[in-house]
């Protein structure tokens, strides 16, 4: 048989047109499914920064309050100072400090200037 030249026969031209056809669909499927993955990862982006500026308010805010409730504590009371007894009595006063150096509460230093000041 011989061989026709020229225009393509219309089952040629329906086969041509369903292949571009097949294709174009093909290729703008993939294009909508590339673009919307990008969207996601770009939201998926935006929430994971969003939370990580949320965390990071929170942390300043639980920072400046215990900032704040440390300020606001009373500082610790001094230990009161036992005042000298007012007794008279030399000896007595000497037995006291020499109980104390015993105990440990004074060093030699501090009894010897001690029993300086209460002999004069």
């Amino acid at each position: 048989m011989p061989r026709r030249r020229g225009r393509p026969g219309i089952a040629g031209t329906m086969a041509r047109t369903a292949v571009i056809a097949g294709t174009a669909t093909a290729v703008s499927g993939s294009m909508r499914k590339s673009s919307a993955n990008k969207q996601a990862a770009a939201q998926e982006q935006a929430n994971a920064n969003q939370a990580a500026y949320e965390s990071q308010a929170q942390l300043d805010e639980m920072q400046a309050q215990m900032n704040s409730m440390q300020g606001q504590q009373a500082p610790a009371p001094q230990p009161a100072v036992a005042p000298a007894p007012a007794a008279d009595d030399t000896m007595a006063q000497l037995q006291r400090l020499a109980d104390m150096k015993t105990a440990g509460l004074l060093t030699d230093a501090e009894f010897t200037a001690a029993k300086m000041k209460l002999l004069g």
